[in-house]
């Protein structure tokens, strides 16, 4: 038996009296977890941030997890590789899931270049909790803004295993919102977000009791 059967073995999932959903009722919302993939550079961050800030506007409670500030705390201790880049994405992942449990709107923008791990992700919220929005920008595109310089430093082989160079980038393939960041602007992108959320999702349509 290895240590994680070991561990498995010997706990006992604690369940709360209070619930996911006595959270959102107490918050007036509904919770989700708003996963924004898409390449360096395409605008994943500055939307995030956007939207949260609307999100504020309308007294919507939420949190958000970007993924290059993450990699000064928790994942300070993970690189590029496949390997920790699968983990970094697995917990993003759980934080986000404990924002949702807690009845917050969480907002998590990471490049996440493997549909495999973004599968994974999805499996350990509800369906209805995981939205996935791909920042769509080209390769072209994202070297010309290069915002951080991090292309050029890939290009001249300062980074190594820097996505788009020399790692792949693979597309979602069902992703609940596609934003092309080409052709969209950034107040563009977050009307058609707000929309989805208010609308479809009905994020406001809880109500305390």
């Amino acid at each position: 038996m290895n240590n994680k059967e070991e561990t498995e073995k010997n706990i006992v999932w604690h369940q709360s009296t209070i619930e996911k959903e006595d959270r959102q009722k107490l918050n007036g919302h509904k919770s989700c977890m708003i996963w924004f993939t898409g390449l360096s550079g395409s605008g994943k961050s500055t939307i995030a941030n956007a939207l949260q800030h609307e999100l504020y506007k309308n007294n919507v409670r939420t949190y958000l997890l970007d993924g290059d500030n993450l990699r000064h705390g928790i994942n300070s201790n993970l690189s590029f590789s496949p390997e920790d880049r699968k983990e970094n994405i697995r917990r993003t992942a759980e934080i986000g899931k404990l924002f949702v449990d807690a009845g917050i709107v969480v907002l998590a923008a990471v490049i996440s270049p493997f549909e495999e791990d973004r599968l994974h992700a999805r499996t350990i919220f509800q369906e209805e909790d995981f939205i996935e929005v791909y920042v769509k920008c080209s390769l072209s595109e994202c070297e010309k803004r290069d915002p951080k310089g991090l292309y050029k430093k890939a290009r001249n082989g300062e980074i190594k295993q820097f996505t788009g160079i020399d790692q792949p980038y693979e597309e979602p393939k069902k992703p609940e919102i596609v934003l092309d960041t080409t052709e969209l602007t950034l107040v563009q992108s977050v009307e058609l977000l707000s929309s989805y959320l208010f609308e479809k999702v009905g994020l406001k349509q809880i109500t305390k009791e």
